[in-house]
């Protein structure tokens, strides 16, 4: 369902998104999680599951890392070792330039077998040595093109600097990618100009829109909107201020969320861009994780009531 989707460019998509337990993790413990994150996941509607892969941005800003950096397990392993029994497709992150040609041909052979989906993204820091590069990342992905899609990450924060991230889309979209997952959007006008001038150039240079996956995560705490931060997502001076001084942080950054995917759902429609919905969770707070299942309960609600979504008849019988 989810190939079909993007492939002939619906709108309404949901995702959730996680990342593995840290490499530290015992088997045990491991299997314990996977298991609690697929009885958490099976009743959702959702199209697909993002594994992300985490890297160690330090390199990338002066700033001091709110949290430790704690390396991870491999995503791919992570999710066809122990998340065989959720019935979705995967996205699997990878940063293509850690990795040789033969090492990444290898690894999407093995992604194809199982009918897992990459997303290419880029190196930890602009210094990084850089194996292989994005193009050459998507001509060896070009052999499955007819079976199998490929993501890439589109960031605002970019645009509202550079100005160029609808040509960044479209340069990748003419190497074979079909739909782009944003950072997380807590900046709405961030997210809006993308949206405006990948519209405007797709119409002017008469090429097809690829389909938009905007990022959601709820935030529960100043450390956890610190972190965001550090990340290099924009939160508003006004937004920050708001949910430092709300009663229930959690809870006012989930109608932030809400609003935004309600705004975000009346734009791309009304410029005919598909588009939908990545939720993200990747606290280990159990009250924000909560929220995050909330969350992609609340939009398929709405897609659905909106005629956007089509419930899925699989989901509702699990």
């Amino acid at each position: 369902m989810f190939l079909n989707k993007i492939q002939s460019g619906e709108s309404g998509i949901l995702i959730y998104g996680i990342t593995p337990p840290k490499s530290e993790t015992s088997p045990e413990r491991v299997a314990e999680i996977a298991e609690r994150t697929i009885a958490r996941l099976i009743p959702l509607d959702i199209d697909a599951l993002i594994v992300y892969d985490v890297q160690d941005e330090a390199a990338r800003t002066s700033e001091e890392r709110p949290f430790p950096f704690l390396k991870a397990l491999d995503p791919f392993e992570f999710a066809s070792q122990h998340l065989q029994d959720l019935k979705v497709p995967k996205i699997i992150y990878r940063p293509a330039g850690k990795f040789s040609k033969d090492e990444l041909s290898d690894w999407l052979e093995d992604l194809h077998k199982l009918n897992f989906y990459p997303v290419f993204v880029g190196v930890p820091a602009p210094d990084f040595p850089v194996k292989t590069t994005l193009p050459e990342a998507y001509q060896l992905w070009s052999k499955h093109k007819n079976t199998s899609a490929i993501g890439a990450v589109t960031i605002p924060e970019r645009h509202a600097v550079l100005k160029d991230e609808d040509q960044r889309i479209l340069d990748k979209m003419a190497c074979g990618v079909s739909y782009f997952i944003s950072q997380c959007v807590f900046d709405i006008e961030y997210a809006k100009r993308v949206i405006e001038d990948l519209g405007n150039t797709c119409v002017r240079e008469n090429k097809q829109f690829p389909t938009i996956i905007f990022t959601l995560t709820a935030c529960g705490s100043t450390k956890t909107l610190t972190f965001m931060e550090w990340l290099g997502i924009h939160i508003p001076h006004s937004l920050k201020e708001e949910l430092k001084a709300s009663e229930n942080m959690l809870e006012k950054s989930v109608n932030v969320c809400m609003n935004i995917a309600a705004e975000l759902t009346a734009l791309c429609s009304a410029r005919g861009i598909p588009f939908g919905f990545n939720i993200e969770s990747v606290a280990i707070r159990k009250d924000e994780i909560e929220a995050s299942v909330n969350m992609v309960n609340q939009i398929g609600a709405m897609l659905v009531e909106k005629g956007i979504r089509k419930v899925n008849p699989v989901s509702v019988g699990q």
